[in-house]
């Protein structure tokens, strides 16, 4: 079982906050989940032409920077991310693995030439965290409408998630916990 979740942040989330989404994250898996500072080089995984950064590049760069394996890791940026078979993602994680990425970019809504409101904004990123961090415990996407597990294109499908799983993906979640 993984010891601890550490949220790495690489953005511009402020202190409370991220204390804020520390706590969610650990009523949701229930293990000691806290925050550092990410020391991640985000240029390498920057593709020019396109002006964003390569997710799986950072997921390797997490990998490779960060050998304790008994926690899992996620990494907030503030950058924005794709996959080249993709046009964007709000993420990426490992599959049964223990590193994982998001991107705070297009959880806003002045991206979307919207009003700030950093509540919803925020609320965002704790769903996307917790379902990246599904994955690194073994969850694949789920087809219930509400599940914190369901596969997101749109900002507005994640507005519709709950913060925790559905009954079925906790299941699978308490199981791969006691199997890790």
């Amino acid at each position: 079982m993984a010891s601890a979740i550490n949220i790495l942040n690489a953005s511009k989330l402020e202190d409370s906050r991220l204390g804020e989404l520390s706590q969610a994250v650990g009523r949701v898996f229930g293990i000691r989940t806290y925050v550092t500072s990410a020391n991640l080089n985000l240029d390498k995984a920057f593709d020019a032409s396109r002006g964003q950064c390569n997710s799986t590049a950072l997921l390797a760069e997490l990998l490779n920077s960060y050998k304790q394996s008994d926690e899992k890791r996620i990494a907030i940026v503030g950058v924005d991310l794709f996959i080249p078979v993709l046009t964007f993602v709000f993420g990426e994680a490992q599959l049964n693995g223990i590193a994982a990425v998001v991107s705070t970019v297009r959880l806003a809504n002045p991206f979307y030439g919207l009003l700030p409101n950093e509540d919803i904004d925020f609320g965002r990123l704790e769903k996307e965290v917790v379902h990246e961090l599904g994955h690194t415990f073994g969850l694949y996407h789920c087809h219930q409408f509400e599940c914190v597990m369901r596969s997101s294109t749109y900002v507005e499908e994640i507005d519709l998630k709950r913060l925790n799983p559905c009954n079925r993906c906790s299941e699978l979640l308490k199981v791969a916990m006691l199997n890790k």
